[in-house]
């Protein structure tokens, strides 16, 4: 064999084999790319994404977007060739594994992770819409989780409405954490209660807060890391809300679609449109208080964004200088830190004044 066609045939095999090992050895790194986006004014599966009964709300037009990530999978493993073609898009980031599913998280872990945090950003999301205007909203501590094989577990519930510790009323979620730890180990705490069951069906029947209360003891033990004593429980804050708000959005989980989703429920309850008309899309966590929080992501947002039409996207302060490093053509990125920036931007948008909007900037 001529030696020129021993070496074409020898380097013709060996690009087989890296190829081969290219896409049969794995690598540990995940992809990130841009995911749907979904009009929170509109519907979506045949379903309004927000349904509002109880109260008087308006025609809303106009676009108040919600955006995702799509990921691949906790029990995917990505191969050599998948990374490199990733590293190369420019829509599309790898990232470590590690990134997306810390600590070994599975893929159940992570669904029911994700289902929590979209769970617990749909009632924060009620909470500052309605505070923007100024619909009062009753806040109540309850149990948000019980450890398993606590002292609590059994006695409490998530749920559970709880009003007194010793019988000292509690108001915030943190005074449960002080009156228990007054006690040592081994003491017994008591607890005044209303059950989940019975909070649960007065508020669906838009009844007062039932009267019966319940008065349960536990015996606290010593916690892991220290001498304090604990029953093993979570405090937390639930909220019972004057009208019926439902967040309908199947398919999406974790937190990032708060911000939009309190605009879309605020549009819905005032008069006229808060975009006019235009075509609005973002993201960004929200606490009850309206602060507007940073998200993963962001560049594969802004892009899928613009894909579907969106002429400007509020962008959490945090995320702005990362977005603006490579704004899609004919986006613009507006810095919000509030809900109120957020509204405050819609109305600039809505009025044609868009050169005074707080625009993102890489600095």
């Amino acid at each position: 064999m001529p030696r020129r066609t021993a070496t074409m045939l020898a380097s013709t095999l060996m690009l087989i084999a890296l190829l081969c090992a290219g896409v049969l050895i794995p690598v540990p790194y995940s992809e990130m790319s841009p995911g749907p986006t979904v009009n929170t004014l509109g519907d979506h599966g045949g379903e309004p994404v927000l349904n509002i009964s109880g109260r008087k709300t308006y025609p809303a037009t106009g676009h108040l977007n919600m955006t995702t990530v799509r990921v691949t999978g906790a029990d995917y493993r990505m191969n050599l060739v998948e990374a490199v073609a990733g590293w190369l898009s420019h829509d599309d980031a790898v990232v470590p594994h590690s990134t997306l599913y810390p600590n070994g998280q599975t893929a159940e872990q992570a669904t029911q992770e994700n289902a929590e945090e979209f769970s617990q950003s749909q009632e924060s999301a009620k909470v500052a819409a309605l505070k923007v205007l100024d619909v009062p909203v009753a806040a109540r501590v309850v149990v948000a989780s019980v450890v398993k094989d606590s002292p609590a577990e059994g006695t409490l519930h998530a749920g559970d409405v709880i009003k007194a510790v010793d019988g000292k009323p509690v108001k915030q979620p943190g005074d449960v954490a002080k009156l228990v730890t007054q006690h040592k180990p081994g003491q017994k705490v008591s607890f005044t209660i209303i059950p989940a069951k019975a909070a649960a069906a007065a508020e669906k029947a838009r009844k007062p807060e039932p009267s019966t209360r319940e008065t349960l003891s536990i015996t606290t033990r010593k916690a892991p890391d220290d001498n304090r004593a604990i029953v093993g429980i979570e405090a937390g804050t639930d909220h019972t809300f004057p009208f019926q708000i439902d967040i309908k959005l199947a398919d999406v989980g974790g937190p990032s679609a708060g911000l939009m989703f309190a605009l879309g429920i605020v549009d819905k309850l005032t008069p006229g449109d808060l975009t006019g008309g235009n075509f609005v899309a973002g993201t960004g966590t929200i606490e009850a208080d309206g602060k507007v929080g940073p998200i993963g992501g962001i560049q594969m947002k802004t892009v899928g964004a613009r894909a579907k039409g969106a002429e400007y996207f509020l962008t959490p302060k945090d995320n702005c200088a990362t977005a603006a490093r490579d704004v899609p053509s004919g986006l613009t990125l507006v810095k919000v830190d509030t809900i109120d920036d957020a509204v405050k931007a819609l109305k600039q948008i809505r009025a044609g004044d868009t050169g005074s909007l707080d625009r993102c900037t890489t600095g």
